[in-house]
């Protein structure tokens, strides 16, 4: 992990962690379908989906979290940058959060895995889930309730949209990547080398059409970093929650909260 990442609050150094990888190509700082309609399945994140653009409505994969009973049927429409912008949470829409869009840009970075199983992962740490997005938006929630605590609550939101049924591969890609590089992985990129020890799936909150959660360690210093990402899927879309922990090991959590009323904005 690149270790001139130093800042006081943990609002800054986690939105500092992902600025970085979006326009450095630094991975968060780190010594870093199937057929439309489709059945599922893990793909490599390199291999085009085909099937019919704009339309990701295939029922649940098995063993994926069900949406909650109260939230309406996707559209199953291919998302403009402009209409992913629109259903960016607002700050005030989950309470005590403030929300703003990403500082820093949005120039994804270029490191790339070691191993082709693992680039699905490298992808989301990048910024740019794959297979590439039709569109794509970013923004920070910040618990400001907490504001001047060590432990500050800080989420980085990635909203991406895709067409044919690339949003299902996006998630099919990690559950797959998760496994196959659970003894961790390395990334290069034009100037440094990044190394995650270990990777593991995380318990994921009833939300969109599917979910999925898990932690990619990180070390800097040789002290770990966990890194959470939790992916939702909602038709064509898909919703990438990314928060770290700099201050010691322990897991960090994205709220359900937030998970939830930013997935259900989506139309």
């Amino acid at each position: 992990m690149n270790t001139g990442i130093r800042t006081r609050t943990a609002r800054r150094v986690a939105t500092a962690a992902l600025a970085v990888a979006l326009t450095a190509g630094t991975a968060t700082a780190c010594e870093d379908e199937a057929k439309d309609g489709g059945d599922g399945r893990a793909a490599d994140a390199t291999v085009s989906p085909t099937g019919t653009a704009g339309k990701d409505t295939a029922p649940t994969p098995s063993g994926s979290a069900a949406p909650p009973a109260a939230e309406p049927p996707s559209t199953g429409r291919t998302l403009t940058e402009a209409e992913l912008a629109k259903a960016v949470l607002a700050t005030g829409e989950v309470p005590g959060y403030e929300v703003t869009p990403l500082q820093g840009g949005d120039e994804p970075g270029t490191e790339k895995a070691d191993r082709p199983a693992c680039a699905p992962l490298a992808a989301v740490i990048n910024g740019t889930p794959e297979p590439a997005a039709a569109a794509t938006v970013y923004s920070t929630a910040v618990d400001s309730r907490e504001e001047g605590e060590e432990t500050q609550t800080v989420v980085t939101l990635i909203l991406t949209s895709h067409g044919n049924g690339g949003a299902r591969q996006v998630l099919a890609s990690l559950r797959t990547a998760v496994d196959a590089c659970a003894g961790g992985f390395t990334t290069r990129g034009a100037d440094s080398v990044s190394t995650y020890s270990a990777v593991r799936t995380l318990p994921a909150p009833r939300a969109g059409d599917e979910s999925f959660a898990y932690q990619v360690t990180g070390a800097v210093t040789g002290a770990e970093v966990p890194l959470v990402f939790h992916v939702v899927r909602r038709g064509a879309s898909v919703v990438t929650f990314y928060t770290a922990n700099f201050v010691d090991a322990r897991t960090p959590e994205v709220p359900a909260e937030l998970i939830r009323a930013q997935t259900a904005k989506l139309p």
